[in-house]
């Protein structure tokens, strides 16, 4: 088959035309990932029919693919009887990550469900909770020295439980194969991403977005994250190939949605070269537990 097409997904749980998904689009030739362009969804809807309508593809996400086994252990074992009974009911078709968020999106209907539920997490249904673990993190979150991704259960501020719960659920209806997770379409391969483990390895801690107005100092960071991209200067081992046009519009962005969009598809980019050197998982370890999921690169 042809290359597969390389897709970098910043992403909103309630995207609009003001906070739109953002999807990046390339494709992979050697150590060279040349960008095709970044485009804006302003509905999940979309993005699940862009999920459905294409084929051999490989998209780096950045929102969580599973939640902490501590939660899901206390969910099957404390929590609300109708939950327990979904979790709990012996379904071998299915993967374990498939029943979770198939349990969750039955049970909680909407991402203030969610939100209640989580927020019951520890008080009502886990009563044995130790202390300061109300929102624990996966083994994965804390992998790499000096940088920490949030906990999947966090739903407010940056709100990637809720990410989880949107994001997830579309993954698993377009039937997207996830590797150590679930096999679904064959040439249709989602990997979970995370741009601020590349931003940390070129620029450090230092912050290159910026929600309301463009700073300089902001400006002065994308531009060395841009510079080390078309060098290679990653521990990726690959190189950005865009335009004079295309590098402009993403140090422009002060929100720095399409930069992490493409720091995704340079993620996803490296999975494939692990993938073509006959890795059996897409780069990620062997052992990784099928509903917490593991970060590229981690």
């Amino acid at each position: 088959m042809d290359s597969p097409g390389l897709f970098g997904l910043d992403f909103s749980c309630a995207p609009s035309q003001r906070k739109p998904l953002t999807l990046a689009h390339g494709a992979l030739h050697g150590h060279v990932v040349r960008l095709a362009g970044v485009s804006e969804l302003d509905t999940l809807e979309k993005w699940a029919n862009h999920l459905g309508e294409t084929g051999n593809f490989v998209m780096g996400c950045d929102f969580p693919f599973g939640l902490p086994r501590s939660f899901v252990d206390a969910l099957r074992d404390h929590g609300p009887q109708d939950l327990r009974q979904c979790l709990q009911a012996p379904s071998p078709a299915h993967p374990e990550c498939d029943r979770l968020i198939g349990a969750l999106r039955h049970y909680c209907v909407d991402r203030a469900g969610f939100q209640a539920l989580i927020d019951g997490w520890g008080t009502t249904w886990h009563p044995e909770r130790a202390p300061g673990s109300k929102l624990p993190h996966r083994p994965t979150d804390q992998a790499m020295p000096g940088i920490s991704s949030t906990s999947p259960l966090q739903t407010r501020y940056v709100p990637v439980g809720k990410m989880y719960f949107e994001g997830f659920w579309r993954l698993v209806q377009a039937n997207v194969s996830i590797p150590a997770m679930r096999a679904g379409r064959d040439h249709a391969i989602a990997l979970e991403a995370y741009p601020g483990f590349l931003a940390h390895e070129l620029i450090g801690r230092r912050s290159y977005k910026n929600e309301s107005t463009d700073h300089a100092d902001r400006l002065v960071a994308r531009l060395p994250i841009l510079d080390a991209l078309e060098a290679g200067h990653s521990r990726l081992g690959l190189r950005l190939k865009m335009t004079p046009a295309q590098r402009d519009r993403l140090a422009a962005d002060h929100k720095g949605d399409q930069l992490d969009a493409v720091m995704c598809m340079m993620q996803a980019a490296w999975a494939l070269v692990q993938h073509q050197q006959g890795h059996p998982l897409w780069g990620l370890p062997t052992c990784i537990d099928p509903v917490e999921g593991w970060i590229l690169t981690a």
